[in-house]
C-alpha cells in the first residue's frame, strides 16, 4: 500500500478482521474477510456490515438549495419531504452521466447528497458551478463515516443500540437520532437488494459503533462484508455502477434509469438532450446476459452477436444466490431483446451467452 492512499476510520479494524485491502478510487479499502461467497451469502441470509466511509457527501444550505438541486438532477426533488431520501443523478448538458446519487432531504433548507468516492471532487466542483441565489455548497465528507448494514437480521440486529423504532422507517426514509449513544442519520437505503440500514455519524465514533454492532449481530451470524460482496450482491439485481455501466458516454434513458428522469419538473440540466433522445429513439440499451457455455464474463470482454463486435462487459462476475455467471452490456436496439444469443470473448475464446430478464436474482 502507498502512503498516498486515503484511510477510512475504520482501516485498523478492516486489519484486525483480517480484511484483504484494495486500492479502490483512491481509498485502502477492504475486498474481502472471510470470502467474498460467505459475504455474499451472509447478507442475502442474514446480515453484513460495510464499511463505505469512502463515498463523499455534499450538503446544499439556503433559500435556493431547492432550486439548485432541481437545475443540477434530473428526478423531481420537489417531491421529497423531510426525511425522505431519492435516487437522482447528476447530468452532463449531452444527457450523460456526472455521477449517480442519494439525496436526502433534511429540511426545506437543507439536503444532503451521498455522491461517488471518485466523484467527490467533481461533483463538487459540478454543483458549485451551477450554483446561484442564496446557497451555499459544502464537502463535509470527512464529517461522516458510513456503515452499510444490509440483510434481512439487520432491523433485529441495529433495534438493540437505539430507540429510534427502525421499523416505522420506510424503503428510501430516514429518521436521525441516538443510535449507540451517538447522533446518527438512520437511512433505510442500500445497494444489495436486501432490507438494511444506512448509517452516517461522526468519524471519532467509528470503531466503538463497528464492535458494538458486531456484538449484538454475533447470535445472527453477522459478518464484515467488502468490495467483492457488494459488487456480487448489486449485480444481481441490475443495479448500475458509476464508472462501469454509467459514465460520461450513456444517459440515463440508454441505462434503463428512465424511472429517475422527470422530463415534466421543468428546466434541468441534459434534458434537452434527453427529450431529443427520447423522441429519435434508444441507439443502445443497458441489457443482462447469462452465459449457457461454460465460463464467467469479467468487466471489459469483448461481446459479440452473428461475428460482429458490440461492444464489452460492463460488469460480469459469477453470482453466488442466482448460481449463474452474469454480466451487463450495452446492445444496439435492434439486438436488445430477450433470447438474443451472444458471445463473450473469455480470453480468446468465444462462449455463447444470451440475454435474459433482469434483476437476476428476483427478491
Amino acid at each position: 500500500m502507498t502512503e498516498s492512499l486515503k484511510k477510512t476510520a475504520l482501516n485498523e479494524i478492516h486489519r484486525e478482521f483480517g480484511a484483504r485491502m484494495v486500492d479502490f478510487a483512491g481509498w485502502d479499502m477492504p475486498v474481502q474477510y472471510a470470502g467474498a461467497l460467505k459475504e455474499h451469502l451472509a447478507v442475502r441470509g442474514a446480515v453484513g456490515v460495510f464499511d463505505v466511509s469512502h463515498m463523499g457527501e455534499l450538503e446544499i444550505t439556503g433559500r435556493d438549495a431547492l432550486a439548485l438541486i432541481q437545475k443540477v438532477t434530473c428526478n423531481d426533488a420537489s417531491k421529497l419531504s423531510d426525511g425522505q431520501a431519492q435516487y437522482s443523478a447528476f447530468l452532463y448538458p449531452e444527457g450523460t452521466f456526472v455521477d449517480d446519487i442519494v439525496i436526502y432531504r433534511m429540511q426545506a433548507e437543507h439536503f444532503l447528497i451521498c455522491v461517488n468516492a471518485s466523484n467527490r471532487e467533481k461533483d463538487f466542483n459540478w454543483v458549485e458551478q451551477h450554483r446561484e441565489g442564496d446557497v451555499e455548497v459544502r464537502d463535509n465528507s470527512d464529517a461522516y463515516v458510513q456503515l452499510a448494514v444490509q440483510g434481512p437480521a439487520a432491523e433485529k440486529v441495529l433495534q438493540q443500540l437505539t430507540s429510534v423504532d427502525l421499523s416505522a422507517i420506510q424503503f428510501y426514509w430516514f429518521q436521525q437520532g441516538s443510535f449507540c449513544g451517538v447522533d446518527t442519520l438512520i437511512s433505510r437505503t442500500g445497494y444489495t437488494g436486501e432490507d438494511g440500514f444506512e448509517l452516517y455519524f461522526p468519524p471519532q465514533h467509528a470503531e466503538r459503533v463497528w464492535r458494538e454492532i458486531f456484538r449484538v449481530g454475533e447470535p445472527e451470524g453477522i459478518m464484515a462484508a467488502g468490495l467483492a460482496a457488494r459488487n456480487t450482491l448489486r449485480l444481481e439485481m441490475k443495479f448500475a455502477l458509476y464508472g462501469n455501466d454509467i459514465d460520461s458516454k450513456h444517459t440515463p434513458l440508454e441505462a434503463g434509469l428512465g424511472w429517475i428522469v422527470k422530463l415534466a419538473k421543468g428546466d434541468f440540466i441534459g434534458r434537452d438532450a434527453l427529450v431529443e433522445q427520447k423522441a429519435a429513439g434508444l441507439p443502445r440499451k443497458l441489457m443482462g446476459f447469462q452465459m449457457t457455455g461454460r465460463g464467467i464474463a469479467r468487466d471489459h470482454f469483448p461481446v459479440y452477436a452473428d461475428d460482429q463486435l458490440l461492444g464489452e462487459v460492463s460488469s460480469g462476475s459469477f453470482c453466488p444466490s442466482a448460481e449463474v455467471a452474469v454480466g451487463l452490456t450495452y446492445l444496439p436496439t435492434e439486438l436488445a431483446r430477450i433470447g438474443q444469443p451472444l458471445e463473450i470473448d473469455i480470453r480468446g475464446k468465444r462462449v455463447a451467452a444470451e440475454v435474459v430478464k433482469t434483476p437476476f436474482l428476483a427478491k
